[in-house]
């Protein structure tokens, strides 16, 4: 008994998290418990990352911590070139919003992540976690709208798995999806090539996926209904690639914390500055609108089909060009710089011609929105 006790004793100090080097705010080192924060891509989360799951999981793979893992067969002793990995949890209320649905978010949002780290998007799996009680149509339709949203984006669901909870402790259906993708010969891009010059253009307007969620819980109505921008970027990508991909140096879908997250973790991975014109932030005005409404700024708000690229400033004009022909892409836009003043700082440039630094947040403003 005496030995069972003392083994209990040092598993329980051995898992204690070490706070000491935590700079959050809230509210780890007092009350070491989850809050909704940790998975709203800001502050709490990062910290999460880096000083829980990054010092367990160490490895050279993880560490590049990108929205997908580059793996070098070769470099293993394979035989073969390189592949990339991502994985992704979808538990988003409602299931089915305007411009999409759980389903369709669960392909796209894999997809994506796969897209934008230059690789060719191949196969996924789906893992469902299902309530007890949960309706089979709705079911059926999410699983419709998957297999519809793979095909567009041209991989296949090659495995998965299904789980069941009882009632009440599911919120109907959650969906874990994993990919596999081809890294195109030559291609080098991540959160860590940002280079003072380049740069930086999104592909189109901002915001409008987390305020499509909102205003279906808030009971919002505009002249234009606000839909979602859900979709699969890998073809965009493909031709932005093909057509100039040694001038691209990052890209990244700016998804939960919205742009200003995204922008401000290259900056901080490349150690640059990143400037920003407010003005030339392309936000449409039945969105704009929503964000007054409920006191958001579009920036922060999550996207779920744009991409942010870092290219060489040479060659901006011509991606632009590129990503305005492409359906995806025609409210493309240039936004703003990468440069050497104020290292891993945001700063955006306002129409009154002051700057202000746009921080990470701690937690997020919109919950459950992917």
């Amino acid at each position: 008994m005496a030995e069972n006790v003392k083994a209990a004793s040092a598993v329980s100090q051995t898992t204690v998290p070490d706070f000491s080097g935590w700079s959050c705010p809230l509210p780890l080192a007092d009350y070491p418990t989850i809050v909704m924060g940790h998975g709203g891509g800001g502050k709490l989360g990062n910290e999460l990352v880096e000083h829980l799951f990054l010092p367990a999981f160490r490895n050279p793979e993880l560490e590049n911590l990108g929205d997908a893992a580059v793996l070098d067969l070769g470099a293993a002793g394979l035989s073969g070139g390189r592949l990339a990995m991502s994985t992704d949890s979808f538990v988003v209320q409602p299931l089915f919003f305007p411009g999409g649905s759980i389903g369709e978010l669960a392909v796209n949002g894999t997809v994506n992540d796969l897209a934008v780290s230059g690789a060719e998007p191949r196969f996924l799996s789906a893992s469902f976690i299902l309530e007890e009680g949960f309706a089979l149509n709705q079911l059926a339709a999410i699983v419709d709208d998957m297999a519809r949203a793979a095909a567009v984006a041209g991989v296949k669901i090659v495995t998965g798995d299904t789980k069941v909870v009882e009632r009440g402790h599911g919120d109907g259906c959650y969906i874990c999806t994993a990919g596999v993708g081809l890294l195109r010969p030559g291609i080098q891009v991540g959160p860590h090539r940002a280079q003072p010059g380049d740069a930086i253009l999104v592909s189109g307007t901002i915001g409008d996926h987390g305020m499509a969620i909102m205003s279906v819980r808030e009971g919002l109505e505009f002249e234009s209904q606000i839909r979602s921008d859900c979709a699969a970027l890998n073809g965009l990508i493909t031709e932005v690639l093909a057509a100039a991909g040694g001038a691209v140096h990052a890209m990244r879908d700016p998804t939960r914390g919205g742009l200003a997250s995204t922008l401000n973790e290259i900056a901080q991975a490349s150690g640059v500055g990143v400037e920003i014109d407010e003005p030339s932030l392309p936000v449409r005005p039945e969105v704009q609108s929503a964000c007054e409404l409920l006191g958001l700024d579009p920036v922060y708000v999550a996207n779920e089909g744009k991409a942010v690229f870092f290219v060489a400033p040479e060659a901006a004009d011509q991606i632009l060009e590129l990503l305005r022909a492409h359906p995806l892409g025609r409210e493309a836009a240039r936004i703003g710089r990468v440069t050497a003043e104020h290292p891993r700082l945001l700063v955006a440039r306002t129409a009154m011609g002051s700057n202000r630094v746009i921080p990470t947040q701690i937690g997020e403003q919109l919950p459950r929105i992917c």
